[in-house]
């Protein structure tokens, strides 16, 4: 587990989310990078919340990524494809993954604080 949030420290954007493109399956190289999404945010703050308290500032950072950019219906923006079907082959877009994947982080790292 400590070698995850290790891994998952070095590809934290800047903005305190995550993101990782399609293209990483061509190109292993890129895993980890790509345009910050909510889902794959939610993913992991919930992989950083396994081993490390609310209070560690990249589970902050996390957190805050997904908090400040909730829109007004209550969810939030997402278009990048973040599933796979057949990696190389097909992918696909999930669309409620923007909607529970987020909620679900957050409730759980509202309860553990």
């Amino acid at each position: 587990m400590k070698r995850a949030v290790d891994w998952l420290h070095s590809v934290q954007q800047d903005d305190g989310g995550f993101g990782e493109s399609i293209a990483s399956y061509d190109q292993p190289a890129l895993m980890g990078q790509g345009e910050t999404t909510a889902s794959q945010t939610a993913w992991g703050l919930l992989g950083l919340l396994t081993v490390l308290p609310t209070d560690d500032p990249a589970v902050q950072r996390a957190a805050d990524y997904l908090i400040e950019r909730q829109n007004d219906e209550g969810s939030w923006n997402e278009e990048p494809f973040t599933g796979t079907g057949f990696p190389k082959v097909f992918y696909l877009k999930y669309h409620l993954y923007r909607h529970y994947f987020p909620l679900f982080a957050l409730a759980r790292y509202r309860r553990m604080k």
